[in-house]
């Protein structure tokens, strides 16, 4: 972001780094560059609504990022959530028939920090296994982020790994005192060079449909649309769909997976070349290479 783009005339030519400089957007935003300062370099300040909103405007913050700079906020006045004790997040047992229902569609439900809380067959067959895993290696950042099964899987791996780091970062605003979500972080960052360029980043985003490409060991190439459903009612948890996209190449795929994975005799079963989960083997911590 220039000054230009925003309707500010440049003042002088060099700048040590590029976009606005605290005066500019303490103006644009319509408060005091001190105010502005202050809230930057997170000193004593109670800004209004009114005055985030303001601040959001003139950076052009997307949904994401305004969710986000509110949580910091609200953390910050203290205003938060309590989380001193470890919430253990439950799907009820409607709702895990309700997913088992779906014979069409990959489903799988999401708590917070991207905890995986429940799966359908056709979730399990086409990602992993997740009900097989120890439940604190249960997440879905974790398994795209360490699992070499998952680099494999996902033709677009280090884009899908950078969205899921930016969604675990808002996260992360939204519980700051989420311990478990601490540790998390903290072993992503130990094993991962990847996540810590991505986390270093302090991006925010939110997805709720979208496109993935993976290449699947069993039925090769395969384009899946998904759609995300917060589920009301149900503090933090979100129902994933997936469906193959109209070629007719991933409809036949997604049959031929689909028949597979009805067999209960081969879903527990690892699909070929699927790797072993990467937390008790140090052969699947990410070197960091590209």
């Amino acid at each position: 972001m220039s000054p230009e783009s925003v309707g500010l005339p440049e003042r002088g030519a060099y700048r040590r780094v590029p976009g606005l400089r605290r005066e500019e957007v303490a103006q644009l935003a319509g408060v005091s560059t001190d105010d502005y300062t202050r809230l930057e370099q997170g000193r004593p300040i109670s800004p209004s609504p009114g005055v985030l909103e303001a601040i959001a405007a003139a950076l052009r913050l997307d949904d994401a990022e305004r969710a986000h700079l509110s949580d910091l906020m609200r953390a910050h006045t203290g205003g938060g959530k309590p989380s001193g004790v470890p919430v253990v997040q439950r799907v009820r047992p409607g709702l895990h028939r309700f997913l088992e229902s779906f014979t069409d569609q990959a489903g799988f439900i999401l708590g917070r920090r991207g905890d995986i809380l429940a799966t359908n067959y056709l979730c399990r067959a086409l990602l992993a296994d997740f009900d097989a895993m120890p439940y604190r290696e249960r997440n879905l950042t974790r398994w795209i982020i360490l699992d070499p099964a998952a680099r494999e899987l996902y033709v677009d791996w280090e884009q899908i790994a950078a969205e899921m780091t930016a969604i675990l970062r808002l996260d992360a605003g939204r519980h700051p005192d989420d311990a478990r979500t601490a540790e998390l972080v903290g072993e992503l960052a130990m094993k991962s060079e990847h996540f810590r360029r991505w986390w270093a980043d302090h991006k925010v985003l939110t997805r709720t449909f979208g496109r993935k490409r993976f290449r699947h060991p069993l039925v090769g190439p395969l384009t899946i649309d998904y759609q995300a459903f917060a589920m009301p009612g149900e503090d933090d948890q979100t129902l994933f769909l997936y469906l193959p996209a109209d070629d007719q190449a991933d409809q036949d795929a997604w049959r031929l997976l689909a028949s597979w994975a009805a067999d209960p005799a081969t879903i527990r079963q690892p699909a070929p070349g699927q790797a072993a989960r990467s937390a008790t083997d140090s052969a699947h911590t990410d070197r960091g290479t590209s």
